[in-house]
């Protein structure tokens, strides 16, 4: 759902621009719930208020419900449908496709110099090869982050959002 959010929000609606969709989808991330939801709470919130937010968060939840519900009516006398059964392996593949899309503007979108590029590179080998659980290597980036910040302006050359490279 990112992509679509970030192409109504950004794109079509100009409610935010490229980079503040990617600052709320890293709040939204780092809170708990569906990133899909919060963002679309934190956008509604700030369109229209408390109304706002409650119909955002309706809006996204809504569709879902009702196809799942509609889906669950109908699941165990078609869980043994050869066609249902390989229409559930193609969008297994479709979302791992979208997420990966996501993951791959995320990147772009965020890291916007060699050194920003090189901590989340090492965020996720650490994540991957490591037992320590991500809350501190989040922490720990969020340290490195405001002392390059606060201690190193200028010294980190920054890429223009434009620009395709991480």
């Amino acid at each position: 759902m990112l992509p679509m959010i970030e192409k109504e929000v950004v794109e079509r609606r100009g409610w935010a621009s490229a980079e503040e969709i990617m600052d709320i989808f890293a709040l939204s991330q780092s809170l708990p719930g569906a990133i899909a939801i919060n963002s679309s709470i934190f956008l509604g919130y700030r369109l229209a208020g408390v109304t706002g937010a409650v119909v955002a968060a309706a809006g996204v939840v809504m569709p879902s419900l009702l196809i799942i519900l509609g889906i669950a009516v109908f699941f165990t006398s078609l869980k043994e449908n050869r066609a249902v059964s390989a229409a559930f392996t193609g969008i297994r593949a479709a979302v791992a496709g979208l997420i990966a899309a996501a993951a791959l503007r995320i990147t772009r979108a965020s890291c916007r110099s060699w050194i920003a590029f090189a901590l989340a590179l090492l965020s996720l080998l650490i994540n991957l090869f490591t037992d320590i659980h991500a809350v501190w290597v989040i922490l720990c980036g969020g340290l490195i982050g405001i002392v390059i910040h606060y201690y190193l302006p200028g010294r980190v050359k920054l890429r223009k959002s434009g620009d395709e490279k991480p």
